[in-house]
């Protein structure tokens, strides 16, 4: 029988079970108290299994090389940046992601930040909870220019949301879709001239050598001052120094933040001592119905490939593996 171990859930509800235990899969969850963030951990939860659904925990070299029964690493999202694709490779483990499901959700919550920094929070909240009735007044969103970086399915997901509430949007992005942007009146332009012309910027680049540490010192410097910034990309798109210094000094106004550069992030981090930050714990994608989908997207790309097929549109390795087996 083979096993599949779902790390990324804290609960055994959803059709994914239905799914596994109909094509005969055994189902596994971490038990309470284990750390799946610690390799040894994680290396032992997974020891006697054929799949894993994955969360952001590390697929190192080291976690890859330990679990030879392992044939697939299902990354419940788009990201697979914590995993290390070259040594999936070596171990012939086929690395697959859930595109196309949690889009409008990331995009909601993209919003929901902007708007929540743009009016002042968390800053506003903590006064009124501290007694402190100051009643400041911040821009509106509306009329302002939203700069979004990476114009994929999750940047297209919040073009029209946007321009819902009256932000002008123009767009970076090394592959532009020309014919979304017309569409939707979209203006690609450069990423310095996007930075210098953008009052709210939101990351939405996959992770890369070119995009990694994208917002520095120096990108930074190019933003209107007062500017806001959100990322529900990756985390590894900022350079975290650079933002708080940013912060502090006001060269940015605030930030809203649901991915980090360390994950969870650290209780030592710099970032939570500024008041000027509204944070999240990399929950943008999770709402009820992309949870659902998610869900399902992923029991079935692991059935797929454990019935001999190959969900190419699913899969971020194993280029030209045309004899893989599960």
């Amino acid at each position: 029988m083979p096993k599949v171990a779902c790390t990324a859930l804290s609960t055994d509800e959803g059709p994914h079970l239905e799914i596994f235990t109909k094509a005969g899969f055994e189902v596994s969850f971490p038990p309470p108290g284990v750390n799946c963030f610690n390799e040894d951990h994680l290396i032992t939860v997974l020891q006697d299994c054929d799949a894993v659904v994955a969360g952001s925990e590390p697929y190192t070299r080291r976690v890859i090389s330990s679990l030879p029964k392992l044939r697939v690493i299902a990354r419940r999202g788009v990201g697979f940046d914590a995993v290390d694709l070259a040594a999936a490779d070596d171990h012939n483990i086929a690395v697959a992601t859930t595109p196309g499901v949690l889009d409008e959700s990331v995009a909601e919550h993209t919003i929901a930040m902007l708007l929540a920094c743009a009016r002042g929070f968390p800053s506003l909240d903590r006064q009124v909870r501290e007694g402190r009735w100051l009643r400041a007044v911040y821009p509106r969103a509306a009329g302002k220019t939203l700069g979004i970086v990476g114009l994929g399915r999750i940047g297209q997901a919040v073009v029209p949301k946007a321009q819902g509430i009256g932000m002008q949007v123009i767009a970076y992005d090394p592959f532009p879709n020309h014919e979304f942007a017309k569409k939707h009146n979209v203006e690609f332009t450069t990423l310095d001239d996007l930075l210098a012309r953008s009052e709210f910027v939101s990351l939405h680049l996959a992770m890369s050598p070119e995009s990694f540490n994208l917002i520095n010192k120096n990108t930074l410097a190019k933003m209107q001052r007062g500017a806001i910034l959100i990322n529900t990309g990756r985390g590894q798109l900022i350079n975290e120094d650079d933002l708080c210094e940013a912060l502090k000094s006001g060269q940015l106004a605030a930030a809203g933040l649901d991915v980090f550069q360390k994950e969870p992030l650290p209780l030592t981090s710099p970032l939570l001592q500024l008041d000027n930050v509204l944070l999240s714990g990399h929950i943008a994608g999770l709402d009820k119905e992309s949870n659902y989908d998610i869900a399902a997207r992923f029991a079935e790309t692991i059935l797929t490939l454990y019935r001999g097929g190959w969900p190419a549109e699913c899969i971020r390795n194993l280029k030209g593996r045309a004899n893989w087996k599960f």
